[in-house]
């Protein structure tokens, strides 16, 4: 989900993510909860006092339980809201299940999660209470596997596509590239809809034009929406809303009750951006 430096030291009392050579994010860490290296990257769970349990992947904060909320309900809701009728969902990465979770609130009729790392899944089926009720949800399927092969390789077409992966580096890479969403349109319905998270709109503004560059070689829509997600280098989070037929604010449902940040004032106000984005946008 986020990108930044690695650690510069292992202290198992904080951890601390760095964004520039000089500014980051750091937490005390209450307790360690999990350490151990899968074969793609290290993970990490401990327990902070304020933010309770942070997943970190090589030194990176994926997700914690304070907070998940708002970049899992901005990353699923705006298609959810938009889209006409989404019964078959697919998510690329989301190991942590977050955005699952948010699908299920749903009347879907198919979710299914592609995660590469086996291990992932089983650190947050222990550690992140919102997954394993998730998973035993009879609509929902895990597939592990890379998503690059599992796009490859299928047939079956879905209404949206949530793309919630980690940095553009290791078996991620791929999953930031003008092919891979290529072949990602190929695995839509008609009125399909692909979100994909895009970055820190303060950090990764470079990376985001490029980004924009080429999506709309591919896509006649592309809308990029932001939200706030407060352990998430610089506090704001980017993300991008893809279709051929769908606008974003042609809205066509409420979103379920008991969400803790998405409503359909925050899905209009999200699409107006700054201007510093705008600028790189244009």
């Amino acid at each position: 989900m986020t990108t930044g430096k690695k650690n510069r030291k292992a202290d198992l009392s904080e951890r601390k993510e760095y964004h520039t050579e000089s500014s980051g994010v750091f937490f005390k860490t209450k307790k360690l909860l999990y350490r151990q290296s899968s074969p793609y990257q290290n993970i990490e769970v401990i327990n902070n006092e304020y933010f309770g349990r942070v997943l970190l992947l090589d030194d990176l904060v994926q997700t914690t339980e304070r907070d998940e909320f708002f970049y899992h309900e901005m990353l699923a809701f705006p298609a959810l809201v938009t889209h006409s009728s989404p019964q078959d969902i697919l998510v690329i990465g989301g190991g942590d299940g977050g955005v699952l979770k948010e699908i299920l609130r749903n009347p879907v009729r198919y979710a299914c999660l592609v995660e590469i790392d086996s291990q992932v899944i089983e650190v947050s089926r222990k550690y992140f209470p919102w997954l394993s009720p998730s998973l035993k949800d009879e609509r929902a399927e895990l597939v592990i596997a890379d998503g690059r092969e599992f796009i490859e390789g299928i047939e079956k077409k879905f209404d949206i596509v949530f793309v919630d992966s980690s940095d553009p580096v290791g078996p991620s890479a791929y999953l930031h590239e003008e092919e891979f969403f290529l072949k990602l349109k190929k695995c839509l319905k008609p009125e399909g809809i692909v979100v994909a998270q895009a970055g820190s709109p303060f950090y990764h503004l470079e990376s985001i034009k490029e980004k924009n560059s080429y999506l709309k070689k591919l896509f006649k829509v592309v809308c990029f929406y932001i939200s706030p997600v407060p352990t998430y280098p610089g506090g704001s989070w980017c993300y991008v809303f893809l279709s051929d037929e769908v606008q974003p604010l042609d809205i066509k449902r409420d979103p379920p009750a008991g969400l803790n940040y998405f409503n359909l004032d925050i899905h209009r106000a999200a699409f107006s951006l700054p201007n510093f984005l705008k600028e790189k946008l244009d």
